[in-house]
């Protein structure tokens, strides 16, 4: 057995709730350079908005758009935007992670045996329930991560000073701009990845090919990565070019997908999709691992200390 031991005892909604916060929280300190190269990527060929990246800056692939950003603006920003990322993490992943077993129980009515279908329902619950919640956050993090340190456009001075801007040039509702295609978004990504994280490591147990370990934490938490990314790139793109709109840019989501189709073809929306994969592949990987070991050692901590001596 690698890592801590499985207790007898299931972990409880508490433990689920912040184990998964926490967990989300480590693999964004992580992974979030990546996260801010695909904003980048994304955004790139957008004529105007809010927000922008260094007018002559043209970003070409991962590691290009990375090396670009630490030239031209310094390698602090990679991280702009982390704050509100980490505000997002433990508020939304809490919902839509820690949530999700007991959302499954609820519509499975207490049955070991949970279809495809009582985990897509879960998994879309609990996915549009965090929008409801983080969707500020997730406004504020967007918004850091596309602004360029070096010239262009307006910036945010801290995450304080971006809410009360937001707020105040916008209205209230600038703070929840792309609440219809983000629920879109992370019904799907909550589907994808949880429906995929639980299916791929019920197969590998039931299989015997492997135990419930690290290595199969990690197998499942990868290939739930992949098929998120393949699915939910779309969406994340219009998300992101949605919330970093300029007032009046675009009327609606729809308007903003249609927009991009005619003025840059059907690619655009599978722009930064490398980015976006590694992103998504390492922090499924990082999150998983770190949520199934907080969990358990949450639960051997509970356990020890109701223990009698």
């Amino acid at each position: 057995m690698v890592g801590f031991k499985a207790t007898d005892i299931p972990p409880t909604a508490t433990v689920k709730f912040l184990g998964a916060g926490t967990a989300a929280c480590i693999a964004d300190l992580i992974t979030f350079p990546l996260d801010t190269a695909k904003v980048r990527l994304q955004i790139q060929g957008e004529s105007q908005g809010p927000v922008h990246a260094t007018a002559g800056a043209q970003y070409r692939g991962v590691l290009g758009t990375i090396l670009t950003m630490v030239r031209t603006e310094g390698p602090r920003s990679l991280y702009n935007g982390l704050v509100a990322g980490l505000q997002r993490q433990m508020s939304f992943a809490s919902v839509r992670i820690g949530l999700y077993d007991s959302v499954k129980q609820f519509y499975t009515k207490g049955s070991e045996h949970a279809s495809i279908g009582s985990r897509l329902l879960a998994g879309s619950t609990t996915g549009a329930l965090a929008v409801a919640v983080a969707q500020p956050t997730d406004v504020v993090k967007v918004r850091f991560q596309a602004q360029a340190r070096a010239g262009g456009g307006r910036r945010y001075q801290s995450t304080v000073d971006a809410y009360k801007t937001i707020a105040q040039e916008e209205g209230f509702g600038g703070l929840w701009k792309g609440t219809s295609p983000n629920v879109a978004r992370n019904a799907i990504v909550n589907c994808a990845e949880l429906v995929t994280y639980d299916l791929i490591k019920d197969a590998l147990l039931k299989a015997n090919l492997m135990t419930d370990d690290l290595p199969c934490h990690f197998t499942s938490a990868f290939g739930a990565g992949f098929c998120t990314t393949v699915i939910a790139s779309p969406v994340d793109v219009v998300k992101t070019r949605y919330m970093n709109s300029a007032l009046g840019q675009y009327s609606s989501a729809g308007h903003c997908a249609l927009t991009m189709l005619q003025k840059e073809g059907p690619r655009a929306f599978y722009k930064g999709f490398m980015p976006s994969f590694l992103r998504l592949g390492s922090w499924n990987v990082v999150m998983f691992v770190t949520y199934e070991q907080l969990k358990r050692a949450l639960m051997a901590a509970c356990t020890s200390r109701e223990a009698p001596f």
